[in-house]
């Protein structure tokens, strides 16, 4: 049940919104150098000139988030999760609105939308309509809508919503490229969505040869997503992180194996144990009770205990669901049980384990013959001890296939964590920098440096972690003219030395760089300085040595200066792609503060003593680029929780199975042990014999297991461009747990049967 929460809230991303069939995402590709370059984000023209031009678009909303300082009530608080959106969003969406016009409560400026819970923060109240409050860079604004909870399947999580519109870009000519802007159109019909797709494609072709490009292998176009196929479906990180399809199908294959492990264990035990009724199976079929009547007893008591187990369990999710949310990132409630399609599934699974599980107990039982039935009586039978054997076998192939997983994603996990990306994350501080602070912005880098305990200071547009600015750059060689697709990134003084990057060939950027972006006489004099890393120099065809001097172009003409070892600058799942440096200060978005290891906590303190004396009019907040790092990861360390948890849930049922299994074994061979001790077996001898057996079932188990082990996590690893090799000692530690597992559950009750005394059982009948 558990993992069916987890695999709903996957696969119903988005489903909440009354229009989510008719609301799509627009994506955007392009190319200008022969590298073709998919981004989920667009410019500001696409959302309003494509509702001008196609009739099929009802509505349109771009946005964006950012952060902004807050005053209200005379305190001052800084929001990260700040989005802006068109004035169609509330109309368009279904996020619930519990105070406010949705068709209004965007449509001016100085109007904005609070999630309840900031306006309790801020007031303590959420009667806050007509409210003002004071947001850095906009004049005071006016509060025309309260926000309820927004649903945790959502692809757009906010606190609070501000009109597009004011926005700088909003202000400006509409541009098809700068593209930032997430842009979603609402259609009049859901048929339209391919239709519209043939038409953008082909007015894309004109616009581009028309408007955007000289060359004919330059082109822009744009796709259209199902909004609610984005989180499974796409490739392109939009606002928030994407799900993973395959972690949905492999969760599911885990629940279904787990069930079927329970369902292996409750068969098993049931045929072990049938021989023990069969006085009662004889009577009652001496008193005339048909196979069909036999078949349904049995099958109902299947039945009842599949029905109280499903009712337990329902009284468990109800205590673990916190714990779980927390487990998977996820927001899930208890309540979704009400809902009559997940009742409906609940009541199928009740019924398809009650069957798969009591189905063959209940027809060997029911078709035993008469006779054999009362000649046999009470005493056990060791009938069905192949299917038994068969049945430890699967079991113990899925648990080893679990283990072996989990080692696999944790051994990736810790590669991650400790891989040398070509910079330095560790006690890097990050700091905010707004429009108020880039006012002075040096003069405030200069004090940072000064405080006790840093050790360097740099700023930059967008953290090293992970550099979405795509750009592209010309360079001659020789006589060929190379355009190749860049990341890049505008930086500060001191972004090499302060990040540990490799310098191999060239220098850093120095303070006569700076006088060379010569903005007078029209920008006519400008020259931009730049360094490259590996991929890029490579690309444009020189060596590291040879592209020092060179001229590459990026809007306007620039000098290489430096060529850096190639460093990871986005995802691990990502192959390192070429990159441009450049400096640029006044791009600056994020201070970063290099700080002393020994005594970090102090240096904060002198940190945040300066922001209070030089930045009062916000809150000193904080990050470290390493968590930013981690955080990338989220997802992959809550994949390895839950393949650890369910794991060691099938090693647990399938012991389960194995102890009670070893008990009737037991049972069955008593007179067996008896005879042997009488005539001198060991202890040891007897625990050995009985559990030969079951060490040697496991055994098969793991050799069927290590390929499929091997498959799926090397399938698993395929999304990574960086990943770990799979190693022999994987598959012998999984084996070894396996094992060792089996061995004490078996032991146990080989114990009890060989240190018992053979005078009783010499006297069972």
């Amino acid at each position: 049940m558990l993992i069916g929460f987890y695999v709903w809230n996957e696969t119903n991303y988005d489903g909440f919104h009354k229009n989510a069939d008719r609301i799509v995402r627009v994506t955007m590709e392009f190319s200008s150098s022969g590298t073709t370059n998919s981004v989920a984000v667009t410019g500001t023209k696409v959302g309003p000139d494509f509702q001008r031009h196609f009739p099929e678009i009802a509505a349109f909303t771009r946005t964006i988030k950012g952060s902004r300082v807050i005053t209200a009530d005379n305190n001052v608080f800084t929001e990260d999760n700040v989005l802006f959106a068109d004035s169609a969003f509330f109309s368009m969406f279904s996020f619930p609105l519990l105070q406010g016009d949705q068709q209004t409560c965007l449509n001016s400026p100085e109007k904005l939308v609070i999630s309840k819970e900031l306006a309790n923060k801020y007031f303590g109240t959420t009667d806050v309509i007509g409210k003002s409050i004071k947001v850095a860079n906009n004049p005071d604004m006016i509060i025309t809508g309260i926000m309820g909870d927004i649903p945790g399947n959502s692809q757009l999580h906010f606190d609070m919503v501000m009109p597009f519109m004011n926005l700088r870009a909003a202000k400006q000519e509409e541009q098809w490229f700068t593209a930032n802007y997430v842009t979603y159109l609402l259609l009049k019909s859901k048929e339209n969505i391919s239709s519209l797709q043939q038409q953008i494609t082909t007015y894309m072709k004109d616009v581009s040869a028309k408007e955007l490009f000289t060359e004919e292998s330059g082109y822009l176009t744009h796709h259209l997503e199902p909004l609610k196929s984005v989180h499974l479906e796409s490739s392109l990180v939009g606002l928030e992180p994407n799900g993973n399809k395959t972690s949905v199908y492999v969760m599911s294959v885990i629940a279904f194996l787990i069930l079927l492990i329970a369902c292996v264990n409750y068969t098993n035990l049931s045929v072990a144990q049938s021989s023990s009724r069969n006085v009662e199976v004889g009577i009652r079929k001496v008193l005339g009770a048909k196979k069909k009547q036999l078949v349904s007893q049995f099958l109902g008591e299947s039945f009842i205990i599949t029905g109280v187990g499903m009712l337990v369990s329902i009284l468990f999710c109800a205590l673990l669901v916190p714990w779980f949310n927390k487990l998977t990132g996820l927001s899930v409630n208890i309540s979704i049980l009400g809902n009559s399609s997940i009742l409906l599934l609940m009541v199928g699974i009740v019924l398809l384990v009650s069957v798969i599980a009591g189905l063959y107990p209940a027809l060997l039982a029911s078709g035993a013959h008469l006779g054999m039935v009362l000649k046999s009586g009470t005493r056990i039978s060791s009938a069905g001890g192949m299917l038994r054997k068969t049945m430890i076998v699967f079991q113990f192939t899925v648990s080893v296939v679990l283990i072996a997983t989990t080692i696999i994603v944790t051994e990736q996990l810790r590669f991650i964590r400790n891989k040398d990306l070509g910079y330095n994350k560790n006690h890097v501080v990050v700091l905010p920098v707004d429009k108020a602070i880039k006012e002075h912005y040096e003069d405030f880098r200069n004090a940072v440096a000064a405080v006790p305990g840093i050790v360097n200071v740099t700023g930059a547009y967008e953290t090293p972690t992970f550099i979405e600015w795509s750009d592209g750059i010309t360079a001659e060689n020789g006589k060929e003219k190379k355009n190749i697709s860049v990341n890049a990134i505008p930086v500060d003084f001191a972004f090499i030395e302060t990040m540990g990057m490799n310098l191999i060939a060239g220098r850093d950027f120095i303070k006569s760089d700076l006088l060379a972006m010569d903005t007078s006489d029209n920008y006519k004099n400008y020259q931009h300085s730049f360094i490259l890393n590996e991929m890029a120099v490579k690309e444009l065809g020189w060596t590291p040595s040879e592209a020092i001097g060179k001229t590459i172009t990026k809007g306007s003409n620039g000098i290489v200066r430096g060529v850096i070892k190639n460093f990871n600058f986005s995802s691990l799942h990502e192959n390192i792609g070429p990159l441009v440096i450049f400096l640029a200060p006044d791009f600056t978005n994020q201070l970063f503060v290099k700080i002393k290891s020994d005594n970090a906590q102090t240096s904060l303190q002198n940190l945040e003593s300066l922001w209070k004396q030089r930045v009062a009019h916000r809150p000193f907040e904080y990050k470290f680029l390493d968590e930013e790092y981690a955080q990338m990861y989220i997802s992959e360390h809550r994949t390895a929780g839950l393949f650890g948890l369910f794991a060691g849930l099938a090693i647990f049922l399938a012991c389960l199975g194995l102890f009670a299994l070893a008990a009737f074994t037991t049972v069955l061979r008593t007179k067996e042990i008896g005879i042997r001790k009488v005539l001198g077996a060991s202890i040891p001898g007897i625990i050995f014999l009985l559990s030969k057996e079951f060490l040697v079932m496991v055994t098969i188990a793991i050799f069927i297991a290590i390929p499929i082990s091997w498959y799926t996590g090397s399938t698993w690893l395929q999304d990574f461009a960086y990943r770990i090799n799979i190693n022999g000692w994987v598959f012998i530690s999984a084996a070894a747990i396996a094992i060792i597992i089996a061995i004490i559950s078996v032991s146990i009750q080989a114990f009890k049967a060989a240190v018992a005394n053979p005078v009783k059982s010499l006297r069972t009948e």
